[in-house]
């Protein structure tokens, strides 16, 4: 079976690739970046086109049966249009089923943008005529990392959570899921894709002073001192916007829901918070 992952080069698809090459499949790795920018993954065979361009990316698609879909980057409205786009062109040339990353928190009422996004891609899978199977994925751990990271160095993780609680979960999790979803046919009902507990951000806390033997503490801020902290940290303004908009879901305890839908895929428990931090000791 010809199955492409898009995303190739970045960390969660260049995984998935690595996955379903390992078990013998037609693996048609898709990128953005031009022929001879990056070394292709092994055992997959490259194929370039811009999301911007339809026609190229159905004839990328060329000869695929199923899709993986893992989510593009930037701003959401780019996003939501690349997505667009990539599912006209599969429909187009008859991929037969598609399996989407979404997130926990997929809905147009959400406060975060992204959230928003996962909300508008779904409704164009279901309108597609694919068959669909989603993989709504909780906040990935290694994500988070740079705000502990932060934490770290200054004692305190300031954060406007409140009492939110979060579900993280690896990217290694995400990726076995979604080769998982690829090779088993299409899913009966949406995946959710979670760790093995869900923390609010002073236990997340307790658990890298913990782990670090460095004293991190929650500190409760409001979202006009994050967008302040964030902007004398230099970061992008779309960015801040970004992260603020998360921050409003959390609040809403949109990615509290812990799921045993990641262990029933894989055949393995979720990787807890606690072993990713171990991986990251060194200040």
């Amino acid at each position: 079976m010809r199955i492409a992952v898009t995303g190739a080069s970045g960390r969660i698809g260049g995984e998935v690739v690595r996955l379903l090459a390992a078990q013998q499949h037609q693996v048609v790795a898709l990128t953005r970046r031009p022929p001879g920018a990056a070394p292709g993954p092994a055992g997959a065979e490259v194929r370039q086109a811009g999301y911007a361009d339809e026609p190229a990316l159905a004839a990328a698609l060329d000869g695929v049966a199923t899709l993986v879909l893992v989510s593009s980057d930037g701003p959401v409205a780019d996003v939501i249009v690349h997505h667009r786009n990539l599912i006209r062109a599969a429909a187009r040339r008859g991929v037969a089923h598609i399996v989407a990353l979404s997130g926990l928190d997929a809905a147009l009422d959400s406060p975060f943008c992204y959230a928003v996004g996962y909300g508008y891609t779904e409704q164009l899978l279901a309108e597609s005529g694919c068959a669909v199977s989603l993989a709504r994925a909780s906040v990935y751990t290694e994500f988070f990392l740079s705000f502990l990271t932060r934490a770290r160095v200054s004692g305190q993780l300031r954060l406007p959570a409140a009492d939110g609680r979060v579900s993280f979960v690896s990217r290694g999790d995400v990726a076995r899921s979604l080769a998982a979803l690829a090779t088993a046919g299409p899913a009966g009902r949406a995946q959710e894709i979670t760790g093995p507990g869900s923390l609010d951000m002073a236990a997340l806390a307790a658990l890298a002073q913990q782990e670090w033997a460095s004293p991190v503490t929650y500190t409760a801020i409001t979202p006009a001192e994050l967008v302040a902290d964030l902007a004398a940290d230099g970061e992008d303004p779309w960015w801040i916007y970004a992260y603020s908009s998360m921050f409003a879901s959390i609040r809403e305890h949109r990615w509290a829901t812990v799921s045993a839908d990641t262990e029933q895929l894989t055949g393995r428990p979720p990787v807890p918070v606690r072993d990713i931090l171990a991986r990251h000791t060194a200040p």
